[in-house]
């Protein structure tokens, strides 16, 4: 079932004819607002990294583009306001969110007074939902229901820690505050997607054929996501114990969860820690593994803290996205057009890996025996998220001659049924002697 099926029976379940609707991934209601405009009063897109504005157009007016002064939600926000006519602005000033940064706990002080003014401003006002229960469960959605007023729903970021929770109070004295949340929205879905890339499975299969657990021997993930590849890695490593950890508090919930779901629970524990700072004694773990997850902290540190942990021959596998690689897209476009493409998003922080220098960086920590192997994951599915999710960063580099390019190239690549994209990933095993 499409999101967009998902989200309209969502709304007839909670007796909701139209509601304000705020994101961080316009991606997740791109296709809901084309075929149900009707039923979103109003669209808030808080500091989004990715971001297709022709999906939006209806709502242009009643739309409120929320972001920093510099870096990717700058760039992405001031190209849809251009196409937007009448979207309203809020730019943050010194301030470059991340995609994984904590948007509402870092400044939902100067967002909150705007987005209420926003909402409050607006010709058209949201219904207020007809349902009494504050938790469910409809159509593979959860949410969770506070406050009281007009409706205002709020999916997931991506992957801030606190996501909406800190504004939930305010914001639930003037709304009916609708908090979305399950394995088929957000940041959780496009993990979940990711995961079922054969040729993701494919380079994980690769990683632990060359970290080669035995029976008995401890595993830790380091920043486990929505534990995706630790479900993998229960089923066919059945007698390891496995720790799954994310300094992600709602990530956990959600990959916790998901364990439960697959009857998993038991073979994975889940626990809050951060990966600079690893909350387990020396020589605690066997092996270790961390996946698209270095580019966000300080890559150093937290390999100087997966050696730390590991014991003597133990075996700590890594992989990250390569940014130094262009990406490509099966696709007979204009060079013009190649050229904006073909550069992999650029989204890492300040003291994070995205490059080749990941290979060294695990020799200075003390891993010997590298076997380092880059590797080309392959996206064929463009009806799922993770797709989605590049090519919103695709198209927003786009003008918009380009983008009717863009569409048209891409339609007959999926008719013919030789519509894919790549994009490369530094893997790396080595071994603590």
């Amino acid at each position: 079932m499409r999101l967009a099926e998902r989200l309209a029976l969502l709304w007839d379940h909670l007796c909701l004819g139209a509601g304000h609707v705020a994101t961080q991934m316009p991606g997740d209601v791109a296709e809901f607002a084309t075929t149900h405009s009707h039923r979103i009063a109003s669209a808030t897109f808080c500091v989004p990294t990715r971001l297709d504005p022709d999906a939006f157009t209806a709502l242009a007016p009643r739309t409120l583009l929320i972001s920093g002064d510099q870096g990717l939600t700058e760039e992405v926000t001031a190209r849809a306001a251009a196409r937007l006519p009448g979207s309203q602005r809020l730019v943050l000033a010194e301030y470059n969110a991340s995609g994984w940064a904590d948007v509402m706990a870092e400044r939902g002080a100067e967002i909150l007074p705007r987005l209420h003014a926003f909402l409050s401003g607006l010709p058209r006002a949201a219904d207020a939902p007809r349902i009494h229960h504050v938790t469910g469960n409809h159509a593979g959605i959860t949410y969770r229901i506070q406050g009281n007023g007009p409706a205002l729903v709020l999916l997931p970021f991506f992957l801030a820690p606190s996501q909406w929770d800190p504004a939930l109070e305010e914001l639930a004295r003037n709304f009916t505050t609708i908090v979305l949340g399950g394995p088929h929205i957000g940041g959780v879905a496009a993990l979940e997607d990711r995961a079922q890339a054969p040729s993701y499975r494919g380079m994980l299969r690769s990683l632990f054929d060359l970290i080669a657990p035995t029976p008995g021997e401890a595993i830790l993930d380091i920043g486990c996501g929505s534990g995706a590849l630790d479900r993998l890695l229960a089923r066919r490593y059945a007698a390891n114990p496995i720790t799954a950890t994310d300094l992600n508090p709602f990530l956990l919930r959600e990959a916790t969860a998901l364990a439960e779901a697959d009857g998993l629970a038991e073979r994975v524990t889940f626990r809050e820690a951060n990966a600079e700072t690893l909350p387990f004694s020396d020589a605690s773990f066997n092996c270790a593994y961390s996946v698209t997850v270095l580019e966000e902290c300080d890559a150093d540190k937290a390999l100087a803290e997966i050696f730390r942990v590991l014991g003597p021959g133990g075996r700590a596998g890594i992989i990250v996205r390569a940014t130094d690689i262009p990406q490509w897209w099966h696709l007979d476009l204009p060079e013009a057009i190649q050229r904006k493409v073909t550069v992999p998003p650029q989204s890492v922080g300040a003291r994070g890996v995205a490059d080749a220098s990941l290979y060294r960086r695990m020799a200075a920590v003390g891993f010997r025996g590298l076997i380092s192997f880059p590797s080309l994951v392959t996206l064929d599915n463009p009806d799922g998220p993770i797709w989605r999710y590049r090519e919103d960063h695709a198209v927003s580099l786009l003008t918009e001659e380009e983008i009717v390019t863009w569409r048209a190239t891409t339609g007959q690549a999926r008719a013919k049924g030789m519509l894919f994209q790549a994009h490369a990933m530094h893997c790396v095993v080595g071994r603590k002697t």
